[in-house]
């Protein structure tokens, strides 16, 4: 028995739902019609990809791997089959957590829409990083990671621009009157930390022989609250004062701020069709509008 496109569809569905039922209304079947699939795929392969108990399911490891190669698989075809019929070219689904671009997010997507047919969609992800090795985004802007050569999860990135790191205070605090602040001023503050967007860690300060202590937070919006109750500091992005302003919170030039990579990132394998364009692009955009900025 040969594998078909409708076997590949059925995995990558079963995969993103909670239950068969669910992801057999999401493929227009029923069932058990999706179960006589998967045993399909199965049997084709040689392989189990999917464990079954009375009311859960999960897949197995060459399960999760079938499904990814499976997902780009798909990609490219519906990419094919939208140019061959002249359709408006497919999305190109990007990631902007945390701090973006920052002053330059809009000006650049207008541009890029000037300049390409390839229309971008904006997300706000948590966890970025995440979102790319599932299949969810086609690139993103994340922070602190190393370019050009591909990672283990599959993912590579390409340089745009370097920026300094600031420090988030509430105002209430006496440092907010400051004009700026140095890495061991704020060591004597408990440090929000948030888990999805680690551009600093505690090794910021454990670097330069400062003890800092971190607290947990689980977004953008606990952080920013936090700080401005005064529980905590915040360190981070320059490009955050321009996207997360809060009433109650000052942002300050951290004196003694390592420079921080800013880098567009995609999955090496699942390449949207326009990824190349794309980021050639975002490099001559801060070329010519941040020079001073461009990563080396």
């Amino acid at each position: 028995m040969s594998v078909e496109l409708r076997h590949l569809r059925a995995l990558v569905v079963l995969g993103e739902c909670d239950t068969f039922t669910t992801a057999a209304a999401v493929l227009g079947t029923t069932q058990p019609t999706l179960s006589r699939t998967i045993a399909q795929l199965e049997e084709a392969l040689g392989a189990r990809l999917v464990e079954r108990t009375t009311r859960e399911f999960a897949l197995t490891r060459a399960g999760l791997r079938f499904a990814e190669d499976a997902r780009g698989v798909l990609g490219r075809l519906d990419t094919a089959v939208a140019r061959a019929r002249e359709e408006p070219a497919r999305p190109l689904r990007l990631g902007l957590a945390w701090a973006g671009l920052g002053e330059h997010t809009v000006p650049l997507l207008r541009a890029w829409r000037d300049h390409s047919a390839t229309p971008v969609e904006v997300a706000r992800p948590e966890d970025p990083r995440a979102d790319l090795v599932r299949g969810r985004l086609d690139a993103a802007v994340v922070r602190g990671l190393e370019t050009g050569d591909r990672g283990p999860d599959g993912l590579v990135s390409h340089p745009l621009f370097t920026e300094c790191l600031v420090a988030a205070v509430a105002s209430s605090n006496p440092l907010s009157r400051r004009r700026s602040v140095d890495l061991a001023e704020l060591s004597g503050h408990p440090v929000a930390l948030c888990r999805t967007a680690p551009t600093v860690t505690l090794d910021l300060w454990e670097s330069r022989g400062h003890a800092a202590h971190g607290v947990a937070v689980a977004n953008t919006d606990e952080w920013l609250t936090r700080i401005a109750l005064g529980e905590a500091v915040g360190v981070t992005a320059s490009a955050t004062v321009y996207g997360r302003s809060h009433p109650e919170v000052a942002y300050l030039p951290v004196e003694d701020s390592p420079r921080v990579d800013v880098a567009l990132t995609w999955h090496a394998e699942r390449r949207h069709p326009d990824i190349d364009a794309f980021a050639s692009f975002c490099a001559r955009y801060f070329a010519q509008h941040a020079p001073e900025s461009v990563a080396p």
